[in-house]
């Protein structure tokens, strides 16, 4: 087992990626709960082989153990293609924070619609469009993460984006 040294180094290094690694696995879960279980194997994995980090990117290190680890509990936890709902807490005492209430529900309801367009992708489109969009990731950060070329992250990332507008334009569609 590392020592003490080992510990306080993967802190500092490995730490200020939890934000991004919950992220992930949230998405890619599609439920708080999941997400919290899988980061957290995530990590222990990641502090047990931290000392066979050989340098480079380590969010994207760090990315690559989540999704791994996340796909490894889809797959031994979830009947392939789970249609579990997205489950956002939309009513929280901080989204209504003083602002006029009618704002304030337009608002969620358009963040529950974009929430609900990005989970309808499969899970091959959705983690990059996760990873590009929302965690702000390089194509070549990316492409390390899920094992893949460059060129394979532009054209998911490039249909990923074809169906969230479509996704997008038919949910905007029907609220007119």
């Amino acid at each position: 087992m590392p020592g003490a040294a080992t510990r306080e180094r993967f802190e500092q290094a490995v730490l200020p990626h939890l934000d991004a690694a919950y992220n992930l696995a949230r998405w890619l879960a599609r439920n708080d709960e999941d997400a919290q279980d899988v980061t957290q194997e995530s990590f222990l994995r990641a502090y047990r082989f931290f000392d066979g980090y050989q340098g480079g990117n380590m969010r994207a290190w760090l990315l690559t153990i989540v999704r791994n680890t996340c796909y490894t509990w889809l797959h031994q936890n979830r009947p392939p293609q789970s249609d579990v709902v997205f489950d956002e807490e939309i009513h929280s005492e901080e989204s209504f924070g003083g602002a006029d209430p009618e704002i304030q529900v337009l608002a969620n309801a358009d963040k529950e619609t974009v929430h609900r367009a990005i989970q309808e992708p499969p899970e091959i489109f959705r983690e990059v469009l996760v990873l590009r969009e929302i965690n702000g990731m390089s194509y070549k950060e990316i492409a390390d993460v899920a094992s893949v070329s460059v060129g394979t992250v532009m054209s998911r990332l490039a249909r990923a984006r074809a169906r969230l507008r479509e996704s997008l334009g038919a949910a905007l569609g029907k609220e007119s």
